[in-house]
């Protein structure tokens, strides 16, 4: 329930400070004195767009603040509990700022809150319907919003938007999928004759260096041979050989050791040199064995590096890269073969929840239609008491495009006459019973049973002008159906209906004036006697006389009766 409402340089007003109460709230004034003003300022309480038009001219900012007296609910306590916002007495204060800019901020029990929070408590906090709605009202997606709000089928709806996503994820893979279809065969083309070329030649790291390593050996055998011979004949194979020298330098050494033995580390040195010069010269013997020009190899081998080079020149610039390359390539096939079996699994796996979807929509689909079948015979109760007893309302359903909020489409329609044929609301009824039928739904939609989580207590409904297009007797019922809805739930009502008027528990009075050059408007809570004073202005216009007041008098006697 709404307790306090504070609006600083809102629109046209500067600064208000307004104690609404429970029951019926109806707020009055003359046309375009603001009466509105505090249905947007709640609005915007209630997580609503904010604009940066709505700043009073002149004024850095706008500052909207209430009081709001919250129900006992656990779902709401949760929500809250969640972002962290602690609750005194019972009580919530909910705060939005619109800068001149128009940057906006909000705040729920003094601690940063975010629009969407606002907008996800709302539901608890009660629910605002003008003259807009009455349009909105045609719409089919708010008609079927409506039903499932009346049938409390949240639970119904989250399994079917859970089961719709699942479904709606899978379908946006494959997609993905098929839709490269022909780019992945291109690649898959491209990457076997990859794989192909470079495993025929099956190449081996680092075997172009070997290779090229021999090659260089049978290009040069002979120059290698006379090089070797060169160095075998003055290592070994000469008189004045290296090794001759060396005996010959041993020899003598061993002579000298007789005369001083200092001498025989150096003579066991030249031994270990003469050792050593004899070893390479039998490698060098051997390695010549070996050498020999053998054409065939050197052509195989000129062959083989040709092939190596080709791949590098594609490949990478070693063999190590051309490797790696076939790596990948090796494993980017294999996650092709692997897609077309994730293909095949999505395929299976977008059958199976499609069937979900049709079960959990199916399932939703039958407690609309009890639903219908229910809210059709307590709206055609409620039109009654608003002297529309003759009208037929029905709830038409059929299958739609599947969606998070099922496969259905359903179209209100009504007939106010008998004898029509039901037809949609915006094809056959007047403002008047439009405005009727719009309070009648949310009477019936907002009865407790349907509130969030089965919530209980107090809530603020908030009706701007739902009169609108109504007169005389119908204004009367409209009247009486805003004072049964406030014994329940708080009610505030914007009107211009007299007859309305007199059902007010507590009367509010706008006005639009001028102060210091600039427009101001105010709200008053009216006494008794500036109530019976204000209706009479209603009732008479501009100038006020005696038997408009003891009209007033009466109208409030009659409401109370």
């Amino acid at each position: 329930m709404l307790v306090e409402l504070l609006v600083e340089d809102f629109a046209v007003v500067e600064r208000l400070r307004v104690r609404f109460h429970a029951g019926l709230n109806l707020l009055t004034g003359e046309t375009g004195s603001g009466k509105s003003i505090v249905v947007g300022a709640l609005g915007l309480l209630f997580g609503g767009r904010a604009s940066a038009d709505t700043v009073r001219s002149g004024a850095k900012r706008a500052r909207i603040s209430a009081i709001f007296e919250l129900p006992n609910d656990p779902a709401l306590d949760g929500i809250l509990a969640a972002a962290g916002i602690e609750v005194e007495d019972g009580e919530l204060l909910i705060e939005r700022e619109i800068l001149a800019g128009g940057k906006s901020r909000a705040f729920a029990g003094s601690r940063p809150a975010t629009a969407g929070l606002l907008r996800e408590i709302a539901p608890f906090l009660g629910d605002i319907h003008g003259q807009h709605d009455q349009q909105r009202l045609f719409s089919s997606e708010v008609q079927l919003t409506m039903l499932d709000s009346f049938a409390g089928n949240q639970e119904h709806l989250d399994r079917v938007s859970a089961a719709y996503g699942d479904w709606r994820t899978v379908c946006g893979e494959l997609s993905d999928l098929e839709s490269n279809e022909q780019e992945r065969l291109r690649l898959a083309d491209l990457w076997r004759f990859q794989r192909r070329e470079i495993e025929q030649v099956s190449p081996e790291a680092r075997e172009d260096v070997t290779l090229g390593h021999e090659r260089r050996v049978l290009q040069n055998v002979a120059r290698l041979e006379e090089s070797i011979n060169t160095a075998y004949t003055a290592l070994y194979d000469s008189e004045s050989s290296a090794l001759a020298r060396l005996r010959h330098s041993w020899s003598s050494l061993e002579e000298a050791c007789r005369f001083d033995d200092d001498l025989r580390p150096l003579k066991e040195t030249l031994q270990t040199v003469e050792i050593t010069v004899e070893e390479a010269a039998h490698e060098l013997r051997h390695y010549l064995g070996r050498l020999e020009a053998d054409p065939d190899r050197l052509d195989e081998i000129e062959s083989r590096l040709a092939s190596l080079d080709n791949l590098k020149r594609k490949y990478g610039a070693s063999i190590e890269e051309v490797l790696e390359f076939l790596a990948q390539v090796r494993a980017d096939l294999e996650a092709m073969e692997s897609s077309e079996e994730r293909r095949e699994e999505l395929t299976r796996r977008k059958a199976s929840l499609a069937r979900v979807y049709e079960d959990a929509a199916g399932g939703l689909r039958k407690h609309r239609e009890a639903a219908a079948r229910k809210l059709e015979k307590r709206l055609e109760k409620e039109l009654r008491t608003l002297a529309m007893e003759r009208t037929t309302f029905r709830i038409e359903m059929d299958e739609s495009a599947w969606s998070a909020a099922g496969s259905d489409r359903v179209r209100y329609l009504i007939s106010p006459n008998p004898g029509e044929e039901p037809r949609p609301m915006d094809k056959i009824a007047s403002g008047g019973e439009l405005s009727r039928i719009a309070l009648a739904l949310k009477t019936c939609v907002l009865a407790p049973k349907s509130r969030p989580g089965g919530a209980s207590g107090v809530r603020t409904m908030v009706f701007d002008e739902v009169d609108a297009g109504v007169g005389g007797g119908a204004a009367e019922t409209v009247g009486r159906r805003l004072k049964q809805l406030s014994a329940v739930d708080q009610v505030l009502c914007v009107t211009h209906l007299p007859q309305i008027a007199g059902f007010a528990d507590h009367h509010y009075h706008v006005e639009k004036r001028e102060e210091n050059g600039r427009t101001v408007a105010d709200i008053k809570e009216l006494t008794s006697e500036h109530r019976v004073r204000e209706i009479g202005r209603m009732l008479s216009g501009q100038r006020l006389t005696r038997e408009a007041l003891r009209h007033a008098e009466q109208l409030i006697k009659m409401a109370a009766s």
